[in-house]
Formats: C-alpha cells, structure tokens, sequence
C-alpha cells in the first residue's frame, strides 16, 4: 500500500516530513541552508528587521511532499504560513494537496505521526472516504 498522506511540521531551521498509510509511516529532515535569527530592528537602521525567508528551504520541502496525495502542515510559528505562500507561489501542484494548516508546538515524530492519523481520519469521514 502506497503512502498517500503526509504530514510535515516546520520551523525556521528544520522539517519533520512523514508520509504514512494505516499501516507504515517513513520520515525525512529538511533542514534551512542559513539560520534564521530574529533580527530587532534599531532606531535610526535602514530596513524593516525582519530575515528574509529562505525560499531554497520552502522549495526542498514542497519537493519533500510533493508525491503525497493529501498533506497537513504544523509548526508553531509563522514558517507553515511561509512555506504555503511559498507553495501558492512556485509549486501550486502542491499547494493544492494542503489540506489544512494547524498550529502544534513541537512533538516527537511519533506524537506528529498520532496526530497526523487522527486528522486524516476526520478529514476522510467528512469526505465520505473513510479509507484510502
């Protein structure tokens, strides 16, 4: 039985990507290429103090779970909103695979993996397709 969900919780740094099935779940890290600091922006400096985002990392992880057939995006700050603006973008094939976005600090893969499944099982039965 092919994967057909994934599931990827992202920060700033780093992406838990898990793409699973009822029976089995694999899982990969993407992680940024530069750091991303919160910058504070000082009196009398050009510029707004914000980083800007590093799109090269929104891009490997759009390829991450691109094969999905249904994705869910976590994190606990502004990156999943960052990496669907990126998707909406540059990747609007995937982008349209999304779908929902939630907020959720920071678990364990196996805590994401739970939380995931139950998602998908309330998403499924709302479109009449309890299973995949």
């Amino acid at each position: 039985m092919p994967f057909c969900h994934a599931v990827v919780w992202l920060d700033h740094s780093e992406a838990h990507v898990l793409h699973f099935n009822d029976e089995a779940a694999d899982s990969e890290k993407v992680r940024a290429r530069s750091s991303h600091q919160h910058q504070h922006h000082k009196r009398g400096v050009v510029g707004s103090g914000h980083a800007t985002e590093d799109q090269a990392y929104y891009h490997e992880v759009a390829h991450a779970v691109a094969d999905a057939r249904e994705i869910l995006i976590v994190g606990p700050a502004g990156a999943k909103l960052a990496l669907m603006k990126h998707m909406q973008k540059h990747d609007a094939a995937v982008a349209d695979k999304v779908v929902g976005i939630e907020s959720v600090d920071h678990p364990s893969d196996g805590q994401l993996l739970a939380y995931a499944r139950h998602y998908f099982v309330k998403v499924d039965n709302l479109r009449g397709d309890p299973r995949h």
